[in-house]
C-alpha cells in the first residue's frame, strides 16, 4: 500500500479543518481551542498544532491529510508538518481580500521547504461575495502552470475535486 501525505495550509479562517472534515473516513484528530477574543466575529475555535485526516482511494493508496495551523503564533508547527509531503493545498477564502498577500506569503514559505506540486483552491466559491478564479489567480500572483480551483470546503466533492488534481500533479513527478 502506498501513501501520500498532503498538507492543506492557509490564513486563519481559510476552511481547512472544515475541508478535511468534509472528506476525512475517519474522525479528524484536531487541535482547536477555543479562541480567548470574544470579540473575533470570524470563528470561535482556532487549530493550534494540525489536523489530521485520512482518505482511502483504493486497495493501493491513501491519502494523509495535514492541516496546518493558520495563525501566525504557530508558524512553526508548518516545518515540522510539511516533512515528507508529497504535495500541498493552499486554500484560500476567496470572500477576503485582506488575507491574499497572507496566502501568498504561506505559498512562498511552503515552496521552501519542498520541491513539491501544489494547486491554489479558491474556497467559499459558493458564496455570493468570493472573487472569481482567475482574479484570484492575478491577485495572488500565481505562475499560469500552477493550477487555481474553484472549492466550497463543506462540499465533498468539491474537496475531491481538489485533492485529485493534486494527486495528479503528484503522480507526474513519480518515476515510472
Amino acid at each position: 500500500m502506498q501513501t501520500v501525505k498532503m498538507v492543506i495550509t492557509g490564513p486563519f479562517n481559510a476552511g481547512k479543518t472544515e475541508f478535511i472534515r468534509s472528506v476525512s473516513e475517519i474522525e479528524v484528530v484536531s487541535t482547536e481551542r477555543k479562541i480567548t477574543d470574544t470579540s473575533s466575529r470570524i470563528k470561535k475555535e482556532t487549530t493550534v498544532a494540525m489536523d489530521f485526516g485520512r482518505i482511502t482511494v483504493d486497495n493501493d493508496l491513501v491519502l494523509y491529510l495535514f492541516g496546518t495551523p493558520g495563525q501566525k503564533r504557530f508558524d512553526f508547527m508548518w516545518e515540522i508538518l510539511s516533512e515528507g509531503m508529497l504535495g500541498f493545498i493552499v486554500l484560500v477564502d476567496s470572500t477576503r481580500p485582506e488575507t491574499f498577500r497572507e496566502a501568498r506569503q504561506i505559498l512562498d514559505v511552503f515552496r521552501t521547504y519542498a520541491d513539491t506540486p501544489y494547486v491554489v483552491a479558491a474556497n467559499k466559491q459558493d458564496l455570493a461575495d468570493a472573487w472569481p478564479v482567475e482574479d484570484l489567480r492575478i491577485a495572488l500572483k500565481i505562475h499560469p502552470g500552477v493550477k487555481v480551483l474553484p472549492c466550497v470546503a463543506t462540499d465533498k466533492e468539491s474537496v475531491k475535486k481538489v485533492l485529485l488534481e493534486l494527486l495528479y500533479s503528484i503522480l507526474e513527478t513519480v518515476p515510472e
